[in-house]
């Protein structure tokens, strides 16, 4: 009989493949509309009479029985001979930390970037990767990841659909006072750290100057226009100051 471990590490990579697969068809599904759709030439709000159910229903159960196979496949030692067969080796330390970092990337990319305002949302990942990365304590790289994933489940949860995405809502707020709630624990517990002092700095300064340069500089599209703090920038930048500067002129 084969090896159970050797099984278990066919599981792993099976598992991987299966969530990535799960993730894009998920992803897809979001270009059909959930709510406002049309039934035989008839516009309902209902969101059961949407196209996107059965997918959504399918993909979403696909993904959580390669997460139990994952679950599985680790508890019973296959993803240790999975990754030390690919020559990747099985650290505990290491796991954890591209663990957190894959979830900190995963929920920021899909979850916060196309629903919350660019700044805050950047904001929080800024200052999670800072407090988080930078002496590599696994308890402080676990809290940073859990508070960007409550923020991006949140987003994913109260705002899913891709015609709520430009609309501004209460995800940007909870962004918001996450990133205010850890940028305060951080300066309080933390503050003797160098790196975290200059943090709430960096936090704002470089995504706020990314935006500014891809807005009004290089006319780059910019994601979420209707976020809490852009739209005020874009807002005052055409209301406040071009009459100024079109005056002078």
């Amino acid at each position: 009989m084969e090896d159970k471990t050797a099984l278990r590490a066919r599981d792993f990579w099976t598992s991987l493949v299966l969530i990535a697969a799960s993730v894009f068809f998920l992803w897809c599904t979001t270009d059909i509309p959930l709510f406002d759709t049309q039934t035989g030439g008839v516009t309902s709000g209902d969101w059961y009479n949407s196209a996107a159910v059965v997918p959504y229903g399918i993909f979403v159960l696909m993904l959580l029985c390669a997460l139990g196979l994952l679950a599985i496949s680790i508890k019973d030692g296959g993803a240790e001979r999975a990754l030390r067969g690919a020559g990747v080796g099985w650290e505990r330390a290491e796991l954890i930390r591209m663990g957190c970092i894959a979830i900190i990337l995963f929920f920021y990319i899909f979850a916060l970037v196309p629903r919350v305002d660019f700044v805050i949302c950047s904001a929080l990942l800024i200052t999670s990767m800072i407090y988080g990365f930078h002496d590599g304590h696994p308890e402080r790289m676990k809290r940073a990841a859990a508070i960007v994933a409550v923020a991006g489940l949140y987003a994913f949860i109260m705002n899913f659909p891709q015609s709520q995405w430009a609309k501004p809502h209460d995800d940007d707020w909870v962004t918001l006072a996450l990133w205010l709630g850890l940028t305060v624990y951080t300066l309080i517990y933390h503050r003797d750290e160098y790196a975290i002092r200059i943090a709430p700095i960096m936090a704002i300064l470089v995504p706020l100057t990314l935006v500014l340069a891809m807005a009004f500089g290089f006319r780059q599209n910019v994601p979420n226009r209707s976020g809490l703090l852009f739209s005020q920038i874009e807002y005052h930048y055409y209301v406040t100051l071009k009459p100024l500067w079109a005056k002078k002129k």
